[in-house]
């Protein structure tokens, strides 16, 4: 059985989420075909998270908040979630100004401690 997986985007097992890569310059018409492409991604793959590599994406603005706000919309409408991979700073602290709050790759989901953190003990207590 094979999956519909739209031409120029890898396929990955269960366990690896896909990847779409953004890059400047963000474009009305680059965004809507990215959405189709999203769309498309998750319908083709089952998968619940694609991952959206940021790194490229140049100098944040206006731009880019509208196509990752329209790229969140589209997976949720598919019934999946986006998740930011590297994004820059200074994206992140936009993104944080006007309210749009992505899952980072690498940081812990909301309601998951993060690994490798370990709770404080009070002293006499027994560790659990």
């Amino acid at each position: 059985m094979s999956c519909a997986v739209p031409p120029g985007l890898p396929l990955v097992d269960a366990t690896t989420p896909p990847v779409i890569g953004l890059s400047g310059p963000l474009t009305p018409s680059r965004v809507a075909g990215l959405c189709d492409d999203l769309r498309a991604l998750l319908d083709g793959t089952g998968a619940a998270v694609v991952v959206c590599d940021v790194a490229g994406i140049g100098p944040p603005g206006l731009a880019a908040v509208d196509a990752l706000a329209r790229l969140r919309l589209t997976a949720r409408r598919a019934g999946g979630r986006l998740r930011l991979r590297a994004p820059d700073p200074a994206l992140r602290a936009l993104l944080d100004l006007v309210g749009l709050r992505f899952e980072v790759e690498g940081q812990a989901e909301e309601g998951e401690e993060a690994l490798g953190v370990e709770e404080e003990v009070e002293t006499g207590e027994a560790a659990v």
